[in-house]
């Protein structure tokens, strides 16, 4: 019985709805920041919201629902999606680039081949990149690329492991990553914000006591601490990627310093348009890249679709040798001819 490329798949991820949905292995933290949201959401709406719509406007917990929504649309687009996984070499071309990429050798035989080159140099927009041989996925790294070891996968134009959301982020979810971090501080800010109202309005109906209130709504002082301590590190966050985004870098390039100025030489960053608006617009609206898993394809077509391809190009081989064959037997007989002319009295 053959099988779907996601249930044979080499790397260490969770595969869910037959291979629709990709996340990493260590899931545990992805359903605490689950929790984390939505509990205090419900807090909001069961607690404050007729409140705060009586005494303020009805607008405020649609507001709040909307930002809801559009967190955990941007959280599950980020945590169920492939981020970017470039399939690893076949058999064939891990031979290849195990032999040191040497064409004039044949794959058949077995000899003893040297390791390959660790890296390559491109230019890129007239800058030297190099491309690091990855040893286990048997590839050249396309630029910006990078293995983590924790999803055991090169991803393209990889920003980093994210625990929270349950997955790597990479050049197919960065977006909504950076749109989740940047709605969740809203939506902290904005509950932080009419949590500590709801509990000051009731002060001040009642014996302008703050500890009365807070006793008589516990769980407003719940949200308002929770919103507290988390709008710290998502605003620090949201903050540290708007900077990448209007840079065009990632969390990887900045750790190690790639674009650095390095013995008081500057390195220019090539895949900046040195400008924050292009580079921001470039990641929020920029074309959606297709996965090259194709993780819903039988495992068993690949090697159909190679020994079609293989019988292509035999065909191919032959038709042009048959007909390098006969041009040279054309050649002999027009000079066999113009011989036997030159014999004659």
């Amino acid at each position: 019985m053959s099988k779907k490329r996601w249930e044979v798949f080499p790397g260490k991820n969770r595969f869910f709805c037959g291979g629709r949905i990709i996340m990493a292995k260590q899931i545990n933290v992805f359903f605490v920041t689950l929790i984390l949201i939505i509990g205090v959401c419900v807090l909001f709406f069961v607690f404050d919201s007729e409140y705060l719509s009586k005494h303020i406007h009805w607008s405020i917990p649609v507001i709040a629902g909307i930002l809801l929504a559009f967190t955990l649309l941007f959280l599950f687009r980020t945590s169920f999606s492939d981020p970017g996984i470039l399939p690893r070499a076949t058999g064939d071309e891990a031979l290849f680039n195990d032999r040191g990429a040497d064409s004039s050798l044949d794959l058949n035989q077995s000899v003893t081949f040297r390791n390959p080159p660790r890296t390559k140099d491109i230019i890129v927009n007239g800058e030297t990149v190099k491309l690091k041989y990855c040893f286990t996925c048997k590839i050249f790294r396309p630029p910006r690329a990078s293995h983590c070891s924790m999803c055991d996968n090169c991803i393209e134009r990889f920003d980093h492991h994210c625990p929270w959301v349950g997955n790597c982020v990479g050049k197919r979810n960065y977006r909504y990553f950076y749109l989740m971090i940047v709605t969740i501080t809203i939506l902290c800010i904005y509950i932080l914000a009419f949590s500590i109202a709801h509990i000051v309005m009731l002060s001040q109906e009642t014996d302008n006591s703050l500890i009365s209130a807070m006793s008589d709504t516990p769980a407003s002082v719940i949200e308002a601490l929770i919103a507290f301590f988390a709008v710290w590190s998502v605003l620090g966050l949201a903050g540290f990627h708007s900077y990448l985004a209007g840079t065009n870098q990632t969390t990887n390039e900045e750790i190690k310093g790639q674009w650095a100025q390095r013995h008081g030489e500057v390195v220019r960053n090539p895949y900046t348009a040195n400008n924050c608006c292009s580079n921001l617009a470039k990641i929020l609206c920029g074309p959606s890249y297709s996965s090259l898993l194709r993780l819903q394809e039988d495992k068993n077509k690949e090697k159909k679709d190679l020994e079609q391809v293989k019988e292509k190009i035999d065909k191919l081989l032959q038709e042009q040798a048959n007909g390098e064959q006969k041009k040279c037997r054309e050649l002999w007989n027009a000079s066999y001819d113009g011989s036997l002319e030159a014999l004659a009295p």
